[in-house]
């Protein structure tokens, strides 16, 4: 609701009486938002026209704040006999308007009038060294905070906020419900996986390991299978099974037994069964 300056108000006294028509730059009224310094000389108005709204203070700290910014006082410093003057007039002023607005308004005016109060007794005394405890020292404390606070929210209110200094930008993008897929024909999958063997077969791997064999070792496998044998055919003295490499050192081994006298190798006619037997007979 608009605001009314308690100056004005104590200018312009009791209801009904006539408004200055220009006091400090205010307007005395607004009509269709635009200020009205002076007031119409051929206008009638009633005398409930001009009614104050007084709800533009968020409270009594709000217009105690006001009345000392207003006229520069020090608020360390406060003259409570002026300032509880135009605070009373104030709300004497809101009484017959808003009871319920004045009574939250009458508890600063005690709270102020006891201050003045308290400023016109003698000081108590005080061990030495000490000053005397000032009586307007808890409300220049509140104000102090309640002017913290109020420039705080200010500067709150004075930042960018959403709905108010900027929107968010909203885009509505049309999709398919139902998204289409390209046709795939069944040629199109076979040479797909034609493509892919190929390429299977361009990377083998091939491992190869080393594996120790022992000539010694597989020469007494063959005199332990010579033993206690008259002769054996040169087929079985091979295991097949174990691979070429094993196949090899056998033969190897066999040889090497031949050199060294071992064993015999022996063949009755041309392309007849070869046999082989140890050289000597064990004990």
């Amino acid at each position: 609701m608009a605001i009314a300056d308690p100056d004005v108000l104590l200018a312009a006294g009791p209801a009904g009486a006539a408004l200055p028509e220009v006091m400090d730059h205010v307007a005395v009224a607004r009509l269709y938002g635009e200020p009205l310094f002076a007031l119409p000389r051929d206008l009638y108005i009633p005398p409930d026209a001009l009614e104050v709204f007084l709800e533009a203070f968020e409270g009594p700290l709000d217009l105690l704040l006001y009345l000392i910014r207003k006229q520069n006082f020090n608020i360390l410093d406060i003259p409570m006999a002026t300032v509880t003057r135009q605070y009373l007039s104030y709300v004497d002023e809101i009484r017959g308007r808003n009871l319920e607005l004045a009574a939250e308004y009458l508890l600063m005016a005690a709270m102020l009038i006891e201050i003045k109060s308290r400023m016109l007794l003698p000081s108590r005394k005080t061990a030495e060294g000490q000053e005397p405890e000032d009586p307007r020292a808890e409300l220049v404390r509140r104000l102090l905070e309640y002017e913290q606070m109020k420039l705080a929210a200010s500067r709150l209110t004075e930042a960018p906020q959403f709905g108010r200094d900027f929107l968010k930008a909203q885009v509505h993008v049309e999709q398919a419900l139902k998204p289409r897929f390209p046709d795939v024909a069944l040629a199109d999958i076979q040479a797909a996986w034609a493509d892919i063997l190929r390429r299977a077969r361009l990377v083998q791997h091939h491992r190869i390991t080393r594996e120790e064999l022992s000539v010694r070792e597989h020469m007494g496998l063959v005199l332990k299978k010579l033993q206690g044998r008259r002769f054996a055919p040169f087929e079985d003295l091979f295991d097949p099974a174990r691979g070429v490499p094993v196949l090899v050192v056998t033969l190897i081994a066999l040889l090497e037994l031949a050199k060294e006298t071992l064993v015999e190798i022996t063949q009755a006619e041309a392309y007849a069964p070869i046999y082989v037997r140890l050289a000597f007979t064990p004990a």
